[in-house]
């Protein structure tokens, strides 16, 4: 199977670049308001490992859904939007809602082979069209690696990882998302 990135992933890409150098720049311009209640982002969960579309990218205030996982872990999904080049985008924040740091667990990934050989991921996460009768996986680049977030293991009490999940666009405008550990949700498909 042979994928490219479109213009739309390359622009995410560019976005997330664009946000994470804004986001440094207004962390070094401290004007004195910060009355330090809000906790502090390590640098680790501030990266958003692997390739991909900015998980900020469509997101609104008020979320889709928020899917309660393992270990006080919760997903709260922000956007999910098909493109013209036939893909679903799933866009969220993966937290730590518990007091303690917490291990990622691996069962996110899922259990094939092809996808656990390239690390920590997203790659169990399924959209079922219940209309169809079909489920969708997430997509691999050529080499196997998921279109997924990936290459993070440990989230610290508080912190949060922006994340994001690529699909192959099902006909149906609102299905079953499916994340292994966590609660399941429906979604509305925008776009």
């Amino acid at each position: 199977m042979t994928m490219r990135f479109t213009a739309k992933t390359r622009r995410g890409m560019v976005a997330l670049a664009v946000a994470a150098g804004l986001a440094a720049g207004a962390a070094g311009c401290g004007t004195g308001g910060d009355d330090g209640k809000r906790p502090k982002q390590p640098a680790s969960a501030s990266r958003s490992a692997g390739a991909g579309p900015s998980a900020q990218e469509g997101q609104s205030d008020k979320p889709l859904a928020e899917l309660r996982g393992s270990d006080g872990l919760s997903l709260r999904i922000t956007s999910a939007q098909r493109d013209s080049g036939g893909f679903v985008t799933i866009n969220g924040t993966l937290k730590n809602d518990g007091a303690q740091s917490v291990v990622i667990p691996s069962a996110l990934s899922g259990n094939e082979t092809e996808i656990i050989k390239n690390g920590r991921s997203l790659g169990g996460a399924t959209l079922v069209d219940p209309k169809g009768k079909k489920r969708y996986y997430v997509l691999r680049d050529t080499e196997g690696r998921p279109l997924t977030t990936t290459g993070f293991s440990t989230l610290r009490a508080g912190d949060t990882l922006a994340v994001f999940m690529q699909f192959p666009a099902p006909p149906a405008n609102q299905v079953e998302f499916q994340l292994p550990t966590f609660s399941s949700a429906t979604l509305p498909i925008s776009g």
